[in-house]
């Protein structure tokens, strides 16, 4: 029996297992969205979310700039980095259209940008949307992404945009089926 013994082995060793999370994180962090199996989705999303809220607890001295820091807010950023950058790699990669290639630092965007973004957000800064069986293996695959500054927003968005579709839709019906009544009138 596995009590108290939480976490997924995947069949590995430990530092694989690490170096398989950590990579994984750092390529959620660098491109927000990543495809890969339930379980591992599952089990990353345990570390994504743990990086993120070390970054939230340290407030707007997360994303103040450098200089506007005190001593002690300075030495707490630091360590928030440091804790951080413990777990995944500076830089990342980017590969953009076209060929081109963009490095970005990733523990900065940590900081930076998520840190921000969840900033009010009390936890669950992931999304797992199950897919289905991989063609090859069957194994069970899904898309984890980090949510939106406004998640709520954008979705009430996109309702508002589908309803002006529908609209649109429903008016240009009436308007084609009113349009031969009023030529038959004319005749």
């Amino acid at each position: 029996m596995r009590h108290k013994n939480s976490g997924r082995k995947f069949d590995r060793n430990t530092s694989s297992r690490r170096a398989m999370l950590r990579n994984l994180t750092a390529n959620l962090i660098l491109h927000e969205k990543i495809e890969t199996t339930d379980a591992k989705a599952k089990e990353l999303r345990r570390v994504a979310e743990r990086l993120i809220t070390k970054a939230r607890r340290l407030g707007t001295v997360a994303y103040t700039a450098q200089s506007e820091l005190s001593p002690a807010d300075k030495a707490r950023r630091l360590s928030a980095q440091r804790m951080i950058a413990a777990y995944i790699p500076r830089f990342g990669v980017r590969v953009e259209t076209g060929g081109g290639t963009n490095r970005v630092d990733l523990v900065e965007k940590v900081l930076l940008d998520l840190a921000r973004r969840y900033a009010t957000r009390p936890g669950g800064y992931t999304r797992i949307v199950k897919f289905g069986p991989r063609r090859g293996d069957n194994a069970p695959i899904s898309l984890i992404e980090l949510l939106g500054d406004d998640a709520g927003e954008a979705a009430g968005e996109a309702g508002e945009t589908k309803r002006a579709a529908k609209a649109t839709r429903a008016s240009s019906k009436t308007a084609t089926a009113a349009a031969p009544t009023q030529a038959a009138k004319v005749e």
